[in-house]
């Protein structure tokens, strides 16, 4: 890929900035979003505010008759994540408290009546909930009950509440799964002492388990589900390739009876399903950008038809049971997603439609957005860095001069990635008049076990921190980059090479944004959350046993470091954050300011690992964006208090 042409267009002197994009317009509530169906195609529902302004579930009949009604009644945090139960007569949503991740699983009868919590347990996590058509009077799901480290599957009766243990892990099984009957008979573990992934299966309920196919540490792989026979298991693995392949294995021998799908420059990263017939119709690799790999002739004529639809990725959200409708999403770089409700050509002869449902957030159109352009990135020793640059645009659709300044804006995981598309960050730090770049490091996920692996040991000092380093250093060579303002931000992993960039970077960065970040690598490990605890080993190989070789923490963890750190510095953490906890946010502040160096510590008593809030997030962004004003020279919204934050400056 050629960068030449990743330069700012040559810049238009009569031109002027665009109009700025409220805070509110970017990271306030949606309109509405996450639009789903009924399995039975009677009803549809998706995620708006009450009128209090708190993200709710509502439903209104497919068919358009009858008002939108909000069936819930969330007026803290808001709801974020819905789905229905198989037979459409109810709708489930999790929900924790002040960010504590302790998610419950909740029911709401869509004829009436009161918000059940499924799972009234304090202190007890619900995650892995499993539907099934053949049952829709009973979920599973799995809570770490029992022993707060794993998780035992429950079988919960959807009428009577009554919750009955189905299956206990025995220690290691970080996830299961079920056949075409309901039945547990697949289980993903980890093992404690290589860091190897492990896929069991069982031939039924009381069989015994045993080992079906293993990925030792350094190769990448899980299951995806059975086949309607049970025969067989579809699993993605990287045994004899680099990127995953999706295959399917003999459920009973392990042994690899075909390949459906690979790509050589990414791993699987995503499989259509079909919901009653258990076969996989799709498949999705994602490299700079998705594409999907189609194995079910039947959809060709539903994606060329969809294709023309919209702008922007093609996403399926929901489908019916009789796979009659589907709710599509259309997701471009450069705007708002847009979800239809699709009606597909059937045997009564009807044409396919796609009828417009709604818009995520329509104002947004009505500003000047920019593209994300997919750029390769060469690091030090030859690896190539699949990253994005979004760049400002003028009102007349040039480019500002250049360079710009700029910020490094770095994902969280690490074992995660970036990705093409609508970035509500990047759109507005590029509003404000930043050059975006969002650098995918060695050690992100989504490329190939090799480019993995190579972050393994590398944190702060290593090569995974050298990815930045490169990026921004590519990005000041190309023109893009004014060196003398350039901003690090991330949160999470992101906000740990924030302090990073900043301790052992420090001529490379103007300033940094921490959101979340840990700055002591060995306490972080120590006060992980316990259903963590079957992945520990692999954690250990991925960063290094900081726990038992001091010289390695001290040499990785900023806050041993702060004596370097010469840059101004925001730090801004949820209190009730069970993965990076607060401590590590405190003493990172505590030690900059025993050393009279600039730092700015935002705490919201009410978050955890990150800002569900709209009013929290708000803020933040508020705060963040006049910091960068202040020492990039960017553009920012007047100073106003915003009502119902609850940040503190401490």
């Amino acid at each position: 890929m050629s960068h030449a042409a990743d330069r700012p267009d040559a810049p238009n002197s009569s031109a002027k900035p665009p109009e700025l994009i409220p805070l509110e317009v970017l990271f306030g509530n949606p309109t509405r979003t996450q639009g789903r169906i009924a399995p039975t195609g009677d009803y549809l529902s998706w995620l708006a505010p009450s009128d209090q302004g708190v993200l709710n579930v509502w439903v209104q009949p497919t068919d358009g008759s009858g008002e939108p009604r909000q069936i819930t009644d969330d007026t803290v945090r808001g709801i974020r994540f819905h789905g229905w139960s198989q037979d459409g007569k109810r709708v489930f949503y999790l929900q924790d408290q002040g960010g504590d991740e302790n998610w419950h699983l909740y029911a709401v009868d869509l004829a009436g009546g009161e918000t059940r919590d499924l799972t009234p347990f304090e202190g007890v996590r619900a995650e892995n909930l499993i539907t099934d058509p053949e049952h829709p009077q009973e979920v599973l799901i799995g809570l770490n009950k029992r022993d707060p480290s794993v998780f035992d599957m429950y079988r919960i009766d959807l009428a009577s509440g009554e919750v009955t243990l189905d299956t206990e892990n025995p220690g290691d099984v970080v996830g299961w799964l079920t056949d075409a009957d309901f039945r547990i008979r697949a289980a993903e573990a980890k093992d404690p002492e290589t860091g190897a992934d492990i896929v069991r299966v069982r031939d039924s309920d009381n069989a015994e388990w045993r080992e079906l196919i293993r990925f030792p540490f350094g190769e990448n792989g899980g299951a995806y589900g059975f086949d309607a026979s049970g025969d067989t298991l579809f699993v993605s693995s990287s045994l004899e390739s680099d990127t995953t392949r999706l295959i399917a294995l003999d459920a009973k021998t392990g042994k690899e009876q075909r390949e459906l799908a690979k790509d050589p420059k990414s791993d699987v990263a995503g499989v259509i399903v079909h919901p009653t017939e258990h076969r996989v119709q799709a498949v999705e690799f994602d490299y700079l950008k998705p594409e999907w790999t189609l194995l079910d002739d039947s959809l060709k004529l539903d994606f060329d038809y969809l294709r023309n639809v919209a702008r922007g990725e093609l996403v399926i959200a929901d489908r019916t049971l009789a796979d009659d409708r589907w709710i599509v999403a259309f997701q471009p770089d450069d705007g708002p997603t847009s979800y239809y409700l699709y009606r597909r050509a059937g045997d009564d002869g009807k044409e396919r439609s796609a009828e417009l449902l709604f818009v995520t957030r329509p104002e947004l159109t009505e500003y000047s957005l920019t593209n994300m352009q997919p750029v390769e990135i060469p690091a030090r020793d030859g690896l190539t860095l699949p990253s994005y640059l979004t760049l400002p645009v003028q009102v007349d659709g040039s480019r500002p001069a250049a360079p710009l300044p700029m910020v490094l804006l770095v994902h969280g995981g690490p074992w995660a990635r970036d990705y093409w598309g609508y970035d509500a960050q990047a759109q507005w730090l590029a509003n404000r008049g930043y050059a975006v770049l969002q650098v995918n490091f060695r050690g992100s996920t989504g490329f190939g076990k090799a480019f993995l692996n190579a972050g393994n040991e590398e944190w702060g000092v290593g090569a995974m921190q050298h990815d930045l380093t490169d990026a921004t250093r590519w990005a000041i060579a190309q023109g893009i980059a004014d060196p003398e303002r350039v901003c690090i931000m991330g949160g999470s992993y992101g906000g740990y090479a924030t302090l990073a960039g900043l301790a052992f970077t420090p001529d490379l960065y103007t300033c940094g944004v921490d959101i979340v970040g840990p700055s002591h690598i060995k306490t972080l490990f120590e006060s992980i959350p316990p259903y963590w605890a079957p992945a520990k080993k692999e954690l250990v190989l991925r960063v290094g046993d900081v726990e038992n070789d001091p010289a390695l923490n001290k040499r990785i963890s900023p806050l041993y470091h702060v004596d370097n750190i010469d840059d101004p510095l925001m730090v801004l953490q949820g209190a009730n954050d069970p993965r990076v906890k607060i401590a590590e946010s405190n003493q990172i502040v505590e030690a900059m300011r025993a050393k009279d160096l600039p730092v700015t510590y935002i705490v919201f008593p009410d978050e955890g690992h990150g800002f569900a809030r709209p009013e929290n997030r708000l803020d933040a962004f508020a705060r963040i964006e006049r910091f960068l004003a202040e020492h990039l020279g960017g553009r920012a919204e007047p100073e106003q208090p915003i009502e119902g934050s609850t940040a503190e400056v401490r």
